[in-house]
């Protein structure tokens, strides 16, 4: 077979120009993936614990939702992580070709089926379910010249006005400012004198929701409740 393409250079010639023709053609025609899947589709499922150690969050959080979560169709494997900041997160990596889409309706439903289950601050501050890719993409640092800046004041201002321009980019799935310097009052409680009045963190978040108080004042110059005229019938 090779003696007759090496005696008829011509037809060898041909060959090689219908097959580059043809590769030419597919490449412009053939619809081609410009970002392809290289890595499988995770979800993530965050939980918040407020007051919660690392030991509390794991027996009342984390085992609850991985025995809910363990079999979920397409999944190769999961991790999970708890801190002493009361936050926990799981990690579920699905095989590959797995739609993303479907994979994190199909973890919500296994959510929803323990939730439960949970401590019922758990519920109120609510069990977040994400499908974006974990790893960090980029960082963008904001700075300013002005010395009255500092950065609580940047913080804030990136939060109130680029935070919502960057989710608004396409193929950006979150983001996020690192740390915390939200306007806010924090209270910062010591476990020791906690236990030693035998206080919980529960108690005292109770006892800060009771005593504040939103209230609507109304307009100013105007009477409350409703305001009847009298007249004389003759």
């Amino acid at each position: 077979m090779f003696k007759k393409f090496i005696r008829r250079p011509v037809l060898s010639i041909v060959i090689s120009l219908i097959i580059v023709f043809l590769g030419i053609l597919s490449l412009v025609k053939l619809p081609v993936t410009q970002f392809p899947s290289i890595s499988p589709p995770k979800v993530n499922i965050t939980a918040e614990y407020p007051g919660a150690n690392n030991e509390l969050l794991i027996k009342s959080v984390v085992i609850p939702l991985e025995r809910g979560l363990n079999g979920v169709p397409g999944m190769k494997y999961m991790t999970s992580d708890a801190g002493n900041d009361g936050e926990a997160s799981i990690q579920i990596v699905f095989d590959l070709g797995t739609d993303p889409n479907v994979a994190a309706v199909n973890v919500q439903n296994r959510v929803s089926s323990v939730v439960n289950k949970l401590p019922p601050l758990v519920v109120r501050e609510g069990v977040k379910i994400t499908r974006e890719e974990p790893n960090m993409l980029m960082y963008i640092n904001l700075y300013s010249d002005d010395p009255k800046a500092d950065q609580k004041f940047l913080f804030n201002y990136a939060d109130i006005n680029v935070m919502s321009e960057l989710r608004r980019v396409s193929g950006v799935g979150f983001a996020d400012i690192l740390g915390t310097r939200e306007y806010a009052m924090r209270i910062w409680l010591k476990p020791d004198r906690l236990t030693a009045y035998n206080i919980s963190a529960d108690e005292v978040m109770e006892s800060l929701n009771e005593q504040s108080l939103e209230a609507s004042p109304g307009k100013t110059g105007r009477a409350q409740g409703n305001v009847h005229s009298l007249s004389n019938m003759f």
